[in-house]
């Protein structure tokens, strides 16, 4: 039997590196963790079957986070996220530790607040301050993804979190968790 060109101990590797970042990449399109999941798992798929269709892939992390990208973005085109058939109880919540019920209500409707204004920011806004604060992705590194010079993030970054922090103070966000 031959010999695929990314065993499954490199798919493995791959997968552990990427994972949390195409799925997050995915979760700022959407803004749904069960549509960012699927759209890792289609990313990963691809990969697999892109790899071992005899393509050398030379930048993993590059392609996969192009492909969740597209697959993100043409998720979000489709009727069923058009006609916001998505309730807002699927933007859940992050559960905390240890904190009493009050901090964790006042947080509880902070996470809220940021995601439903999150969701009124157009998709690349969603894209560049993901990659920047959920990611930890540098100008440089965010730069080189989307194929556009240091200055433009700079200036795409600055003008996002200056629209976030607009319709944040107008719904009455001024601090954050």
């Amino acid at each position: 039997m031959p010999e695929l060109p990314v065993s499954s101990q490199e798919f493995d590797a791959t997968y552990a590196l990427y994972h949390r970042a195409v799925w997050a990449l995915a979760f700022a399109w959407r803004l749904d963790s069960s549509a960012a999941m699927d759209i890792m798992q289609e990313t990963f798929l691809r990969y697999w079957k892109h790899a071992n269709s005899g393509s050398e892939i030379k930048n993993p992390k590059a392609w996969l986070m192009k492909v969740a990208r597209n697959l993100a973005e043409d998720d979000s085109k489709s009727a069923f996220r058009r006609h916001g058939t998505i309730p807002t109880e699927l933007f859940g919540t992050i559960p905390g530790s240890s904190m009493p019920p009050d901090a964790e209500l006042q947080r509880r409707e902070a996470f809220q607040a940021i995601r439903s204004v999150l969701d009124e920011l157009p998709a690349p806004d969603r894209e560049i301050l993901t990659m920047r604060y959920a990611l930890d992705q540098d100008a440089p590194q965010i730069a080189e993804y989307l194929g556009i010079p240091v200055s433009a993030i700079h200036m795409r970054l600055s003008r996002a979190r200056q629209r976030l922090a607009e319709k944040l103070s107008a719904i009455g966000v001024t601090q954050l968790p």
